[in-house]
């Protein structure tokens, strides 16, 4: 289970989707789930309209993929 350190609030952008937003937070899109927890209103949403309001936890525990070049980890 993911420990939530926090959240931020974000503002979709037409075309955003779950996946989409959890490869930008957290690099990795099948922590699309994390996301749509944090806001159930909307789990039913493909893909988002403009200047909808979602909550994107913040975790200690995201770990990058294995396969995720040196200059994508920070390193």
């Amino acid at each position: 289970m993911a420990n939530i350190t926090g959240y931020n609030r974000i503002e979709t952008t037409e075309g955003d989707t779950f996946d989409a937003l959890a490869l930008e937070f957290y690099n990795d899109e099948q922590k699309a789930s994390l996301i749509i927890a944090e806001n159930p209103d909307y789990c039913d949403v493909l893909i988002f309209e403009a200047g909808v309001t979602l909550w994107i936890p913040v975790v200690d525990d995201v770990e990058l993929p294995e396969t995720l070049p040196p200059w994508r980890r920070g390193a």
